[in-house]
């Protein structure tokens, strides 16, 4: 895979295929990968397989993170291996029947060729000769399913690869809407404040009430206190500078990468709803509409990432 689909982040989806023939036998792998929020194995393995099917599960699952792998894997022995033996039992009964036959019918005389009696059915059957031990074959099996695991991890990474660009720039557009947040939000605490100061200095005024300038601007800085968003906007700018680096690799993680961005966003979304509730100005309610709207096309993708 070349430089250009490089990407930390891999797609839960992919297929690959691999294939080789030895004079152990011939040995064909299939894997397809799809969503799922854990991992899942389903094997199909050829008879002889089966005493590798842990083995198999535990190969895979040090591969594929997350996600349901569907697996299949076809060994056909040797074709030399398949050494044909004759069925007598079989060839005495048809003998016996036969001569029932010419007992009841005199008059009838036949003639019996060997090469008649081999075509019956039952007479040849194909036995299997193993020549080789469990280990030898399941080394070999081995190495085709890891490469068909190398496939399947080239789709996923250049799959991942788009995603992550298109996960970039949603974050981009998240960082700008978050700046025109910041940029705004001085101005609205400070009209917050003329406004509400204005509407209590009218309201005493109508009642003819005195109130000390003090307990005034207590009001006023309790209300200011009670719409800034200050803290919401440097947690969410954290978490987006968090989600950028899990996404490119910059920070190493024992649990899947896409589990770590699903977690993120969903703190990303909970500081977005924060700074809308609290501010109570259009301005920033539009830029929390586009920040919220982006985080939801995230969100969408990064089900999709192991």
């Amino acid at each position: 895979m070349s430089d250009k689909h490089a990407s930390a982040v891999r797609s839960m989806t992919g297929q690959g295929h691999a294939s080789a023939v030895s004079e152990l036998g011939s040995v064909q792998v299939e894997i397809r990968t799809v969503n799922s929020r854990g991992f899942k194995c389903v094997p199909r393995l050829s008879d002889i397989l089966l005493p590798h099917e842990n083995q198999v599960e535990a190969l895979i699952r040090n591969r594929v993170h997350r996600g349901t792998v569907h697996l299949s894997v076809t060994f056909k022995r040797p074709t030399a291996e398949e050494v044909p033996s004759i069925n007598t039992a079989a060839i005495d009964t048809y003998l016996s029947a036969i001569g029932q036959l010419q007992g009841r019918h005199q008059g009838v005389k036949a003639q019996v060729d060997l090469a008649s009696l081999f075509s019956l059915p039952g007479v040849l059957n194909t036995a299997v000769v193993d020549r080789s031990g469990n280990e030898q074959r399941w080394d070999f099996v081995q190495q085709v399913i890891l490469e068909a695991i190398d496939h399947l991890d080239t789709m996923r990474s250049i799959e991942g690869f788009r995603m992550s660009e298109s996960l970039e720039v949603d974050c981009d557009q998240i960082g700008q809407n978050l700046e025109a947040v910041r940029n705004t939000s001085p101005r609205s605490v400070d009209v917050y404040r003329q406004r509400l100061q204005g509407k209590i200095e009218r309201t005493l005024e109508e009642h003819g009430v005195q109130v000390s300038e003090v307990d005034l601007l207590r009001e006023v800085q309790i209300y200011a206190d009670r719409v800034d968003i200050h803290e919401e906007i440097v947690r969410l700018g954290s978490h987006l500078k968090m989600f950028s680096s899990v996404l490119r690799g910059e920070e190493q993680s024992s649990q899947p990468t896409g589990r770590k961005l699903d977690f993120i966003l969903q703190e990303m979304f909970r500081e977005t709803n924060t700074i809308g509730s609290k501010a109570s100005d259009a301005e920033i309610s539009t830029h929390v509409v586009e920040i919220k709207c982006a985080i939801e096309r995230m969100r969408e993708l990064v089900q999709n990432l192991e």
